[in-house]
C-alpha cells in the first residue's frame, strides 16, 4: 500500500509540475516540443539528481508512465492554455503542489534505502526544488529558489513536519500527507504575509 501511494503522488506531482513548466514555456511562446521539454525536465530533474546520488537507476527510465503525463500536461496547457495563463496563480499552484508531493517521495525514497532523516531531508528538498532551477534556466529566468521567496525552505518544512509525524508512528500515508501539506501551507502563508528571507547584499555602498 506505502508503495503505491508514493507512485500515485509521484503521478500527480509529475503532472503539477509538467503544468507549471509548460504554462510558462507558453507565456515565452516556446512551440510545442520545446514546451514539453520544459515540462519534463520540470517534472524529471530534481527526481533524476536524487536518484543518482542515492546510486538508483533514474525512476523515469524504469516507467513510460512519467513521459506520457507529461504530454497530457502538454494537451492540457494546449486545449484549456488562455483559461490557464489567464489565472496569474495557476503557475504558483501547480508548482507549491508539485513540490510538496515531490519533497515526499523524496523524503520516502531516501528513508527507504537507508540513509539518515538529515539526509532524506536533503534529498527530499533537492527532489522538489531541483527541476524548477533547471526549467527556470531553460526559460532564461533568474531561479526562484534563488530569489526572496519561500521555497527550498519550505521543502525543509515539510521535512521537518514528516520527520516529526514518522517519531510519532503515524501511518505512512498520513504522514506523507501531513509533510505535504505543511509545503503548501507555508508556501501559501509566505505569499499572504509576505514572508521572506533577507536579501544578502554585497558590499559596494560600504566601498564608497
Amino acid at each position: 500500500m506505502g508503495n503505491t501511494f508514493v507512485s500515485i503522488i509521484e503521478i500527480i506531482g509529475t503532472l503539477a509540475f509538467a503544468i507549471s513548466g509548460i504554462r510558462l514555456a507558453s507565456a515565452k511562446q516556446f512551440d510545442w516540443f520545446g514546451a514539453y521539454v520544459v515540462g519534463l525536465v520540470t517534472a524529471i530533474g530534481g527526481g533524476t539528481l536524487r536518484d543518482l546520488l542515492l546510486n538508483l537507476p533514474p525512476f523515469w527510465m524504469q516507467n513510460s508512465i512519467y513521459l506520457t503525463v507529461t504530454g497530457i500536461a502538454l494537451v492540457a496547457v494546449i486545449v484549456f492554455g488562455k483559461f490557464l495563463i489567464r489565472l496569474q496563480n495557476t503557475f504558483f499552484v501547480f508548482d507549491s503542489i508539485g513540490l510538496a508531493l515531490f519533497v515526499v517521495v523524496g523524503i520516502q525514497k531516501s528513508l527507504a534505502v537507508g540513509y539518515p532523516f538529515w539526509v532524506a531531508i536533503v534529498m527530499g528538498t533537492i527532489t522538489g526544488a531541483f527541476g524548477g532551477i533547471i526549467r527556470d534556466i531553460l526559460i532564461n529566468e533568474e531561479p526562484l529558489i534563488f530569489r526572496k521567496d519561500i521555497y527550498a525552505l519550505a521543502c525543509i518544512v515539510g521535512g521537518i513536519f514528516y520527520w516529526g509525524c514518522y517519531t510519532l508512528q503515524l501511518p505512512d500515508e498520513i504522514t506523507q500527507s501531513i509533510a505535504a501539506a505543511s509545503v503548501i501551507l507555508t508556501r501559501f502563508a509566505a505569499v499572504k504575509y509576505h514572508w521572506g528571507l533577507p536579501v544578502l547584499h554585497g558590499n559596494d555602498d560600504e566601498s564608497n
